[in-house]
């Protein structure tokens, strides 16, 4: 992230949003508003709405990723890709973990939007070179299934979808605790961490996030358990679950990495913690997506096989588990 601060001086009577997309020449309006929305904005050291109203002797402070300052073009790289599907109009990818979906600080090359640029001559450019095709993201060392767009007419389309919520998705994860429901409905809106941008929490002043559960198995300490996001926030079903007490196995961003292994007795610590270490990432798979095809008009559903690093975990839990 670019941190800056500057002074209000000069937008008396004029919107923050306004105000910034003219001080930030190389920035869209909806670029800003975005910046807004992910609480990367504050004036003098407050969150607020695009559309509040400066004073004029405010100073603001924003951050901006790195990478959208710097990268105009991306370099191709022939990244092997697990497809699918694949039409005209749509590409979808079973995304291994530890691939990041496009271009960062500290993730330059080796990216999905790499490979896909490599593979693909025509893909949406809505969101710029560095999001090529990209219409949703899945977390770095998340696996499964995410969607491509060939063009920006079919990229309009799904992201409708997604803002309407039409989109169904399912997740399996494998997370610490017995859970007190075989079902609900978990919701907190989710906001980024103050003392740490690249982290999120749940604050009333985020964005509203709901996500429905199922628990699938559920054992003396761990529970295997179906994830219905209904809606697309960063990091949302980790967050949810920490904030459930169930956080994600190996998720050591929300509590469920070694430290959590070492609550329990020696022998148990010992083989969770060596767990952990050997699967070397959180247990979550986006393992299913149901869409309406923007060009044909039905309903489409794609599946991602569980991945081997997860089948391998449940048999090396298991024991333990029962």
């Amino acid at each position: 992230m670019i941190k800056k601060s500057i002074s209000a001086s000069g937008g008396e009577n004029v919107r923050i949003d306004k105000f910034l997309a003219n001080q930030i020449l190389n920035m869209t309006r909806t670029q800003i508003k975005k910046l807004f929305l992910e609480g990367l904005v504050q004036v003098n050291k407050s969150f607020v709405k695009p559309g509040s109203i400066l004073k004029g002797n405010e100073i603001i402070t924003f951050s901006i990723p790195e990478i959208d300052q710097k990268f105009e073009h991306i370099e191709p790289e022939d990244i092997s890709l697990d497809i699918l599907f694949e039409d005209e109009s749509i590409i979808a990818i079973n995304k291994p973990s530890g691939l990041v979906v496009h271009p960062g600080a500290g993730h330059k090359q080796g990216t999905l939007v790499n490979g896909l640029i490599y593979h693909f001559q025509q893909l949406s450019d809505i969101n710029g070179p560095i999001r090529s095709g990209i219409v949703h993201r899945l977390d770095k060392d998340t696996s499964g299934v995410i969607l491509i767009a060939k063009s920006n007419v079919v990229h309009r389309s799904l992201a409708y979808q997604f803002e309407k919520r039409t989109i169904k998705k399912e997740y399996f994860g494998i997370t610490w605790g017995k859970w007190k429901d075989s079902k609900g409905v978990m919701s907190g809106n989710i906001h980024r961490k103050r003392t740490d941008p690249t982290s999120y929490e749940i604050n009333n002043k985020g964005r509203e996030a709901i996500t429905e559960y199922n628990i699938l198995k559920s054992g003396e300490y761990l529970s295997e358990v179906l994830f219905l996001p209904k809606t697309g926030r960063t990091h949302q079903i980790r967050v949810h679950s920490a904030e459930n007490n169930n956080p994600i196995f190996g998720d050591k961003k929300y509590g469920g990495g070694k430290n959590k292994a070492k609550g329990y007795i020696p022998e148990v610590s010992k083989k969770f913690t060596e767990a952990i270490l050997d699967f070397n990432r959180h247990a979550l798979h986006a393992k299913k997506i149901t869409f309406i095809h923007p060009d044909k008009d039905d309903e489409l559903s794609i599946d991602a096989p569980i991945t081997k690093d997860i089948l391998k975990l449940q048999k090396q839990l298991k024991i333990i588990n029962e």
